[in-house]
């Protein structure tokens, strides 16, 4: 199968790194968005936008609070799937597969690197859960400051996912809607990809 250009390569995961590298130097705002799928526990599919903060050999990873409704719901069925739109590429990439919670060393860096602000915030909003007002948040922030100081530790209910590929799909725009589509395809993650160009 000829792939060339933006599509050559012999490791998804390098592709997807080149493809989100571009992404930086020509998205306006948040080059690193990504829609999350998840579904709950009757089947209903629930979306929203999260920040991709990593590509590595085992995966697709982001952070967030385990408590709130998508950790909740990737808790319970160990599987997600995700797209990153770049509009100014013409390009997309979906992914979908196992779900890994990471809480680990690598929680407690990415967490590190995060704000202040941020970090007090992370354990001031119970994520999810119904809020009367701003003002009960922020009055749970200065509570959350007093008490945590300056370098607050990562909360235990906050941490990574990664989403651990059986498929990845590469797709760029094309003209009169003929885009082009190619599709890597496993198993399981041990297993050998399988390559498929698909129509548009």
């Amino acid at each position: 199968m000829n792939r060339d250009g933006i599509f050559a390569g012999d490791d998804p995961f390098d592709i997807a790194r080149d493809w989100s590298a571009e992404a930086e130097k020509s998205e306006i705002n948040d080059p690193n968005a990504m829609a999350l799928s998840t579904v709950d526990q009757d089947g209903l599919p629930n979306a929203r936008m999260v920040l991709l903060k990593g590509i590595t050999e085992t995966g697709f990873w982001f952070f967030t609070n385990y408590e709130s409704q998508k950790g909740q719901e990737l808790a319970a069925t160990g599987k997600a799937a995700a797209v990153l739109h770049w509009k100014s590429l013409r390009r997309q990439l979906r992914v979908r597969g196992a779900v890994i919670r990471e809480d680990g060393p690598e929680a407690d860096e990415y967490y590190a690197t995060r704000s202040l602000k941020s970090r007090l915030g992370a354990w001031a909003s119970k994520q999810s859960q119904p809020l009367a007002s701003r003002a009960e948040l922020m009055a749970e922030v200065a509570k959350v400051t007093a008490s945590k100081g300056a370098n607050p530790s990562r909360p235990p209910f906050w941490g990574g996912f990664r989403i651990e590929p059986l498929e990845i799909e590469f797709w760029a725009d094309g003209a009169h809607r003929l885009h082009d589509r190619f599709v890597w395809r496993r198993k399981a993650v041990e297993n050998k990809w399988e390559i498929a160009r698909l129509s548009p």
